[in-house]
């Protein structure tokens, strides 16, 4: 049988990434929104196991986007948590060893990545992600762009630093000014976590 769909708890307080990204934001993009995500996702499984049981498809088309559309939610926000870690305790600086690496030798520098990774994030048209992922046939990492979490991906990469750009993760304490949200979100940034992704994906 298979196991429903949980919200992962976050891997800190609330209130641990402050002043960065505030504490009601906070509760509410990860009590609300991804619980939403992970609802809408046991709900479309379940859809699609009663249509295969029923062998009524006339329903599969929409219960199938239902599942791409909050499945992407759930997965990525589960990254998305562990990806961040209080500012001085883990979060920003910059990554060390195969990581940072792996960065020069795709990037030129941790700069230019950087610069490439906020202009991704800032570009997003509408709601979306911008994401650093390792592409296994050429074995290097790049920058990716998702809208509305599951267009303009790519199938075999794996994600490793993703930053949700939906309005929810950011409109309370930055309103409409992205950017800085997206300059705030360096100060952060779990880059062990990053690596020990990396290294998963290269295994």
């Amino acid at each position: 049988m298979a196991t429903k769909h949980e919200l992962p708890p976050l891997p800190y307080a609330y209130d641990a990434l402050e002043p960065h990204i505030d504490e009601q934001t906070m509760r509410l993009h990860h009590d609300k929104h991804h619980l939403a995500y992970v609802n809408g996702l046991n709900k479309a499984e379940d859809m699609l196991k009663q249509a295969h049981s029923s062998g009524d498809y006339a329903m599969v088309k929409h219960w199938s986007r239902e599942a791409a559309f909050h499945g992407s939610g759930h997965f990525l926000h589960s990254i998305f948590w562990p990806n961040m870690a209080p500012a001085g305790q883990g979060g920003g600086g910059q990554p060390s060893g195969d990581l940072a690496n792996q960065i020069n030798a795709d990037f030129g520098s941790f700069e230019n990545f950087k610069a490439h990774y906020s202009a991704a994030a800032n570009a997003v048209e509408g709601s979306g992600w911008a994401l650093l992922v390792w592409e296994p046939e050429t074995q290097h990492l790049q920058v990716l762009q998702a809208e509305k979490h599951q267009n303009l991906t790519q199938w075999i990469v794996t994600p490793l630093l993703v930053l949700d750009v939906w309005e929810h993760a950011y409109y309370l304490k930055y309103q409409n000014n992205r950017a800085a949200y997206v300059e705030a979100f360096w100060n952060v940034v779990n880059w062990a976590d990053v690596a020990e992704r990396l290294s998963a994906a290269r295994s």
